[in-house]
């Protein structure tokens, strides 16, 4: 592996701590698990881009939440908190690699949330932009593009078992945050995976000296 020229991640599950939200506007955390569960599969499932804020109403109304409650669930996406070592490794990071975002929202709420990391991306990749959902290619692509990097040069700092295969089909090599202790399944093995985004530094490092 020649070092990396970039480093992309996934958002609301790799930079940000999203579960709170959808605890508190479903009212308990079984239904916030719940919904961000169903969310994160129509999602996934979607294909072309359809308006995220319908895809987050029909994730409430598919576990018995109204739908109502979706206007507030994506205000309250719009202001989640990073990861509380995520400001101090990006800002590392972004002194010699570029460094991106690419998420299944729409192009609103992706500015939004990205902001509340604090510290500037070079690209924010949203479904929206790219005309489809994650794991589609598109919005991998648009990153890639606009970063003027190569997929082989580029890690991917994935959230969800999902989108390693995504990020996996186009050659670039991933980084699991795997915060919540998900089950791999059968899905491919990560480049490596880690429960914190603080061995990021160490991956990045060791690339750059090869």
């Amino acid at each position: 592996m020649g070092p990396y020229e970039g480093v992309l991640f996934d958002l609301f599950s790799g930079l940000l701590d999203s579960q709170p939200a959808y605890d508190d506007v479903a009212g308990s955390d079984v239904l916030g698990r719940r919904w961000r569960s169903e969310h994160s599969r129509l999602s996934y499932l979607a294909g072309d881009y359809r308006p995220h804020d319908d895809v987050v109403a029909e994730a409430a109304e598919r576990i018995g939440l109204s739908p109502e409650r979706a206007p507030a669930l994506v205000a309250r996406l719009g202001e989640l908190g990073p990861w509380p070592e995520a400001p101090g490794v990006l800002a590392q990071l972004r002194a010699t690699l570029k460094i991106g975002v690419v998420t299944n929202c729409s192009d609103e709420l992706g500015r939004r949330a990205a902001a509340q990391v604090d510290v500037p991306f070079d690209v924010v990749a949203t479904a929206e932009a790219a005309g489809a959902y994650k794991p589609r290619p598109e919005p991998y692509r648009l990153a890639l593009d606009a970063l003027d990097v190569s997929s082989a040069r580029t890690l991917f700092v994935a959230g969800s078992p999902d989108d390693i295969a995504g990020a996996d089909r186009l050659g670039m090599p991933v980084y699991w945050h795997n915060r919540r202790g998900l089950d791999l399944g059968g899905r491919a093995r990560p480049l490596a995976e880690h429960d914190s985004l603080t061995p990021l530094l160490e991956v990045t490092s060791l690339s750059r000296m090869t």
